[in-house]
């Protein structure tokens, strides 16, 4: 889709369908003063009050160049989100047929943010997990241009972020859709590398022999029960001038293309999802795409080790106790709980590359979703510093997560009789439990983790983005490291 920014009064734009958006208890803007009565008979009738994602469509205003004009309801402006409105928006025209979309950006709005959000909304309603239909494809724009009467450097910035920043959350889409039949450990490695060439990074895939002879037992558990080999991909970004500060940022993501569960196997139900047990380790990819041409100060690494769990003859069991990279031992008690198990040898490895914060992402319980449904990500930490810094990057994304605890407390449940720690604490505070677990390999780091197990799928499409694969975690882990 061809993305635009331009600058020329509103009725003058071209296009199959220019959108303007009406809040709740406020008049119409000026520029609307010529279907003022159109607006009129919508309110009266109840068709159109302005609410939160409501739509209506003027065809062929006589006073603008555009051949349609939409109205999109912004609800309380307080409460108004660009970005899921303009996403709205698109998949709605884009089903009636237009090709061609503009969005009026007015002078009361504000200004850059809205240049930025517009963006992201456009492109990522555009989105269809559709690449291996072969008929019958949902529609799509061809162009959308956001319009404003007055120029500016800073709104070209802020609307070309915009663009990269859901593109590469689009990028992430596009890998965890992929089935797992498609999309091996070997072949998101293939893709890493792919993308790392396009955007100027390096990158480096350690293969099952480097792992074994590193020490990466605890990922290597998990991996021998697949004829499918792991791979742990890094890919760096090194800023061009002189570092900020001594600071590096470590971003780390599950990377299970595939999860059975294991010896320890999932019900049959719902289990065709599981390839998207690997959004973790695609977020941090994305993220990193965005990182390569926002160029911030810092340098970033992206981690993601990248295994199959499945069930075969050479398969972990339960009791089999694993040596992870920094010595500890840990009994695997459960096969099914082997997203944290590839975690720590990858967190100890991001440690041994120098990095000096860190941050997780990972589709990791189903705890997680009990406690915080599809709305929240569950955020953990042993640094209240560095969870700020996540959290203020959240917010000005738009990606919510909430806080839980990590009291020492809880440490108690993942003792071992037989080994320094287990992979499970039991059925109570089992998000909790496997946080606890991971920061038992973090040592003083300040780290974050993201239990994405219930934001990284939209089981349901909403109205701004597609069911299927949310990419949940690029823009936040983009706006971390720009704003370093």
């Amino acid at each position: 889709m061809e993305t635009r920014l331009l600058y020329q009064p509103f009725d003058k734009i071209e296009a199959d369908a220019v959108a303007a958006v009406l809040f709740e208890d406020e008049p119409a803007p000026a520029e609307l003063k010529f279907a003022s009565a159109w607006l009129d008979d919508l309110k009266t009738s109840g068709e159109f009050s302005a609410k939160t994602n409501e739509l209506a469509v003027l065809h062929q205003p006589q006073q603008i160049a555009a051949k349609r004009l939409a109205v999109v309801g912004g609800g309380k402006r307080d409460k108004f989100d660009l970005r899921n409105a303009a996403g709205t928006l698109v998949r709605a025209l884009k089903e009636k047929g237009v090709k061609r979309l503009a969005w009026w950006l007015p002078a009361s709005g504000k200004g850059a943010a809205d240049a930025e959000a517009v963006a992201e909304g456009a492109i990522l309603g555009n989105f269809e997990p559709d690449q291996h239909k072969t008929a019958n494809q949902a529609k799509s724009l061809d162009a959308f241009d956001a319009v404003s009467a007055t120029d500016g450097a800073e709104l070209d910035q802020a609307f070309e972020r915009g663009i990269v920043l859901a593109e590469s959350q689009n990028f992430t889409r596009s890998l965890v859709n992929e089935p797992a039949n498609v999309l091996t450990p070997m072949v998101l490695a293939d893709r890493a590398r792919a993308m790392a060439e396009e955007c100027g990074l390096e990158c480096e895939i350690l293969d099952q022999d480097r792992m074994r002879q590193l020490g990466m037992g605890s990922l290597l558990g998990v991996a021998q029960g697949s004829v499918e080999p792991p791979a742990l991909i890094m890919v760096k970004y090194k800023p061009s001038g002189a570092p900020k500060s001594a600071d590096h940022l470590g971003l780390v993501g599950k990377g299970v293309t595939f999860d059975t569960g294991g010896v320890s196997i999932k019900p049959a139900e719902g289990m065709e999802k599981m390839k998207y047990d690997m959004a973790g380790g695609a977020a941090v990819l994305g993220a990193i795409r965005a990182i390569s041409k926002l160029k911030p100060q810092i340098p970033v690494t992206a981690f993601v080790p990248a295994v199959e769990n499945a069930v075969g003859g050479k398969a972990q069991r339960p009791g089999d106790i694993v040596k992870s990279l920094n010595g500890k031992t840990v009994e695997v008690l459960n096969t099914d709980a082997e997203g944290r198990l590839i975690l720590i040898d990858a967190l100890e490895y991001a440690r041994r590359q120098g990095c000096t914060h860190l941050v997780d992402a990972a589709t990791l319980t189903g705890a997680i979703v009990v406690a915080l449904g599809h709305v929240n990500i569950g955020a953990f930490t042993n640094n209240e510093e560095m969870l700020g810094r996540v959290m203020a990057a959240a917010r000005a994304e738009g990606e919510k997560m909430w806080h839980m605890p990590l009291d020492d407390d809880y440490k108690d449940l993942l003792k071992s009789a037989f080994a320094d720690l287990a992979n499970i604490g039991g059925r109570w505070g089992g998000a909790i439990s496997a946080a606890w677990f991971l920061r038992e390999f973090v040592d003083e780091t300040p780290w974050v983790h993201l239990d994405i197990a219930g934001t990284a799928w939209l089981d349901e499409a909403k109205p701004y983005m597609a069911k299927g694969p949310s990419g949940v975690c690029v823009r936040t882990f983009a706006k971390l490291a720009t704003g370093w």
